[in-house]
């Protein structure tokens, strides 16, 4: 018990709408039916635990979560709920309500909490989509908040380095949210086949977008979570934290692919999490840097920055120059929202320098594949025509790196090159140039019906922005048509619609 108020329980506790008496007799009832008909919650309890800080018990914290999130159709953790036991004691009355409001993920998390979060958050998404639920989601955290909270941490040893006993099997600890049959231990070939689904799965979403393989990504990453509550020999331990990291990271992505933007900001910190307990910090610093684009394309380039300066100095001295170039393309993309034009190309010919500096003597990791010179070009690219907004002499360059994006992609990619297309259709409109607009505005249009991507809507929405000043040109005022006939009406992922 704090002696304050939970405030995330109370605001979430007014969302929901429910009387203390509704909730005590849901409780009771959820509990019942998950083999605890003991338990005997009433009115005052919940005014305890709201009004008061009190934490309940085990299974209580579990079933809140699963009650808030049915209630909300959205993922609603412990934690989004406050009733995380933190074993620390001794402190003055409300520093656990002033820690929760300046760090509102509890970040950083101990590797035991670590796969507890993933598993329990995985558990909640699979049941919005076994229901059939859509909601908003929580805010995005602004990218200072994470990176003022995870700094320290994500530039130190992980546990697993430093202390190799201090998890010696899943008995040590109690965490939330999985099954205690699944905390048993597995070999080097089921982690083989795990990291060989990862991949099956990152061709998939290359090639067709997020849609339609999310849900088994979630899924297995459930698995793995519960995999992680036994301590296994540091060197699977550590494939397994890599397995977790790589598949919290697709999950994000496919996220963030749909519109479910709170959900893959979670997993990407998730991510970021499970890459740096496994001792692969620039894998941390990769998950953070997928967070970066996020918050670019959602048009908070700033917090961006923020991000990426955090992923790019906790990648650690060991990071690949392919890697640092990749990071580097993601920075500038988020100074060229922001209109610095200076920076940008600084960063960009940084990353050029760093792409052809890696000699390829060191194989790339898995995650570091899909980043090919295609990949350089396309980023080049989507910089230059994001800084056109500010300068249309920058739409000419575009032009250049899309063109050469497009001779690069290798099949399987069909996500990529549309985006490729609509860069390229967007800079002609910036550059005057209509009818070469009109051609790979109508390529892009003929491939977007095989992916499952709101992104991509979303920056066809942009593009069908720039062809307002052209509607009576030639065969623009169809294009428009077929457009408006085509793209989903109402919210898009950058909180925008289908408007000049």
């Amino acid at each position: 018990m704090t002696g304050g108020p939970n405030t995330r329980l109370s605001d979430l506790f007014g969302m929901a709408g429910w009387s203390k008496g509704e909730l005590a007799r849901l409780v009771n009832r959820q509990a019942a039916a998950l083999g605890h008909p003991q338990l005997a919650t009433d009115t005052s309890r919940v005014r305890r635990w709201i009004d008061m800080g009190e934490t309940p018990r085990d299974p209580v914290p579990r079933v809140l979560a699963a009650l808030f999130t049915e209630r909300l159709g959205r993922v609603v953790t412990t934690e989004d709920l406050g009733l995380v036991r933190s074993g620390r004691a001794g402190r003055r009355k409300g520093a656990r309500a002033a820690e929760q409001a300046a760090n509102p993920e509890g970040l950083p998390w101990a590797p035991d909490r670590t796969a507890s979060v993933l598993t329990e958050f995985t558990g909640m998404d699979l049941m919005l989509n076994r229901r059939g639920l859509v909601g908003a989601g929580a805010a995005l955290a602004a990218g200072s908040a994470l990176t003022g909270a995870m700094h320290d941490w994500l530039h130190s040893e992980p546990a697993l380095v430093t202390d190799p006993t201090s998890l010696t099997s899943a008995a040590h600890h109690e965490p939330t949210g999985y099954d205690r049959y699944e905390a048993a231990p597995i070999g080097s070939q089921e982690i083989e086949a795990l990291e060989r689904s990862v991949e099956v799965f990152r061709a998939w979403d290359a090639s067709r977008g997020g849609g339609l393989q999310r849900k088994a990504v979630v899924g297995q990453l459930n698995e793995v979570g519960g995999m992680l509550a036994y301590r296994h020999p540091d060197h699977l331990q550590r494939r397994l934290w890599g397995v977790a990291a790589n598949l919290a990271v697709l999950a994000g992505w496919m996220s963030h692919d749909i519109g479910l933007e709170p959900t893959a900001q979670k997993y990407f910190v998730i991510a970021a999490h499970a890459a740096r307990e496994g001792g692969d910090r620039p894998r941390a610093g990769e998950a953070l840097s997928r967070a970066a684009r996020q918050m670019v394309h959602l048009g908070r380039p700033d917090e961006a920055l923020d991000l990426m300066k955090l992923a790019q100095s906790g990648s650690g001295d060991e990071t690949l120059p392919r890697t640092r170039a990749m990071l580097c393309t993601i920075e500038a993309w988020a100074q060229a929202s922001l209109g610095q034009g200076q920076a940008m190309r600084r960063k960009l010919g940084e990353a050029e320098e760093l792409f052809v500096s890696d000699r390829s003597d060191v194989p790339p990791p898995s995650w570091m594949q899909m980043f090919d010179e295609a990949d350089l070009h396309g980023m080049e690219a989507l910089a230059y025509r994001t800084f056109a907004e500010h300068d249309p002499a920058a739409a000419t360059i575009a032009q250049g790196h899309a063109r050469k994006a497009l001779e690069l992609r290798e099949g399987g990619r069909q996500r990529s090159k549309i985006f490729d297309y609509i860069s390229m259709a967007s800079a002609c409109f910036i550059a005057d140039d209509p009818e070469e607009a009109d051609r790979y505005a109508r390529l892009a249009l003929v491939s977007m019906g095989e992916t499952s991507s709101h992104r991509t809507w979303d920056r066809l929405r942009e593009m069908y922005r720039l062809t307002g000043r052209y509607a009576g040109h030639g065969t623009i005022g169809g294009l428009r048509e077929e457009l408006e006939r085509v793209l989903p009406h109402g919210p898009s992922g950058r909180g925008g619609s289908l408007v000049v």
